[in-house]
């Protein structure tokens, strides 16, 4: 059985696994960011994040793009903002950005077209991206003379320095191969039916996983990147907790046991 809920900006499926499908609804913008957008997107990742029934999360734009970003009309109303207004609104951006990043399940982008700037920065909180070849991706701030501020931190963490710097100063776009290459895209598929397989395929590998060690697992590689000190100060700990977790212990019964781990809906048991 699966539960929508309409929001104005928004489609939000939350189906009997546990998968929650998050539809950003704008076709007639591109799925381009407005206030509205930014802050519907924000609670329901709040919403998705407090609800231990929720095991996926599914990102992914109704119509034939992902995203085209910030929307310009929207931006060019801030003309006459004070500069507080602007970084207020700014940092509201960013609210919706880190409740993505920091989301305790996994995050799968389901990349149906094209994804330009903030719909780029979209793809780089996402823990993993299937995406269709045809779509072209862009950081193209530049050109409008700005600069993807905002997104930067999400993004360097995903490309590196190297890849971001080059792509951020020309504002260039790119097609999806690109993407792939440098680590923005896990995996190309030629159209939307083999979109739509290969992301049931990947929703089936990630809840095979416990859900808490889940949790946990997406947050190692920001912290394995701190100061070796304190990155191996804190790993032993960690496992330590899963090792003696009612989780831990039942995954690790399940494996000599040869069955699913309590975790896996029956749906999944294969």
């Amino acid at each position: 059985m699966t539960m929508q809920q309409s929001h104005e900006t928004l489609r939000v499926e939350v189906d009997d696994r546990g998968v929650a499908t998050i539809t950003m609804d704008r076709p007639e913008v591109r799925n381009a960011f407005n206030d509205t957008l930014i802050g519907e997107l924000s609670s329901v990742a709040a919403a998705l994040a407090a609800d231990d029934d929720v095991r996926v999360v599914v990102l992914t734009g109704g119509g034939p793009v992902f995203s085209a970003g910030a929307d310009l009309n929207w931006m060019g109303s801030m003309r006459d903002w004070s500069r507080e207004e602007n970084v207020a609104d700014s940092r509201r951006m960013n609210g919706m950005l880190r409740s993505l990043w920091d989301l305790p399940k996994p995050l799968i982008g389901r990349v149906n077209g094209h994804a330009i700037a903030g719909g780029t920065g979209l793809t780089a909180v996402c823990d993993i991206v299937v995406a269709v070849r045809g779509a072209k991706l862009g950081l193209t701030e530049a050109v409008l003379g700005l600069a993807p501020a905002v997104i930067s931190p999400y993004v360097v963490r995903k490309i590196g320095v190297s890849q971001a710097r080059a792509l951020f100063v020309t504002g260039e776009l790119f097609d999806a191969e690109h993407a792939h290459r440098i680590g923005l895209v896990h995996q190309l598929v030629d159209d939307v039916d083999a979109l739509d397989v290969a992301v049931a395929e990947t929703v089936r590998r990630c809840l095979k996983a416990g859900p808490r060690a889940a949790a946990v697992a997406k947050t190692l590689p920001d912290l394995a990147l701190d100061d070796l000190d304190v990155a191996t100060d804190r790993t032993p700990g960690i496992i330590a907790e899963l090792r003696v977790s009612e989780e831990g212990q039942e995954g690790i019964a399940a494996f000599f046991e040869k069955r699913p781990a309590s975790w896996v809906p029956q749906s999944e048991e294969k």
